[in-house]
């Protein structure tokens, strides 16, 4: 397994590239790893990507991309080409195969987000859907498992259930992270950094708890201490 350090995605949930550029910045070589979702990919985020790479950071494009499968498998080339590592795709079956099929024998690894993890069973309901939260993740898992998506996105409160379903065939990737003491904010599914790893995370990801920070390097340095001691106590 990666570094401690390299497990850690902070999220650059920002309003311009400056403002994210100035937080890499001030982070330094204490944080390897970079999501830029919705707000910072439509106001020059994808440019951003590309030079973060370019600068050896790895980049989670959080897209959750859903649309007709050629779309979709053309999306997922032009990731691929820029050298991302991560793409997110909402986990319905056609959109996955597509997905897979834009990523070809690239380095880009495909993540399906299961169910949102701002979402509990009323939520679901309200959409329409006659399942469960654990229902549906447990359904969506399975099918992007035999797809051949490369990882998943889930709360902490599933990582343990899904490690056990997929093995170590996949990456699970656990946003709704909140440091003890942190507030849940929005996300009503959320774990600490060491109840994420210690239950099978492989990545996790944190927004505001390190972009909010009076010191954010320290804020990241104090996550990673935290997987680092899970990771050094699941391996006792």
């Amino acid at each position: 397994m990666h570094h401690p350090r390299d497990r850690l995605i902070v999220a650059l949930d920002l309003p311009s590239v400056e403002a994210a550029e100035a937080l890499v910045d001030r982070l330094g070589d204490a944080v390897t790893f970079y999501k830029i979702g919705y707000q910072l990919a439509f106001a020059g985020g994808l440019a951003l990507a590309e030079k973060l790479i370019w600068n050896g950071r790895q980049v989670f494009l959080d897209l959750k991309l859903h649309d007709i499968a050629y779309t979709v498998e053309m999306a997922a080339a032009s990731v691929a080409r820029m050298g991302a590592t991560f793409l997110s795709v909402h986990g319905y079956p056609q959109t996955m195969k597509a997905a897979v099929d834009g990523r070809g024998d690239s380095n880009l690894r495909i993540v399906a987000v299961t169910v949102l993890t701002s979402y509990d069973d009323t939520d679901l309901a309200a959409a329409g859907y006659d399942f469960t939260v654990a229902e549906l993740v447990a359904e969506r898992a399975a099918q992007a498992r035999d797809i051949g998506v490369d990882g998943l996105v889930c709360s902490g409160e599933e990582v343990e259930t899904l490690r056990a379903m997929v093995g170590q065939s996949m990456v699970l990737v656990t946003p709704g992270i909140r440091p003890f003491g942190a507030a849940a904010a929005d996300q009503k599914r959320v774990k600490t950094p060491f109840e994420a790893i210690t239950a099978g995370a492989d990545y996790i990801v944190v927004g505001r708890p390190v972009v909010e920070a009076t010191d954010p390097r320290t804020a990241a340095e104090a996550i990673i201490a935290e997987i680092a001691a899970a990771a050094g106590a699941d391996m006792l």
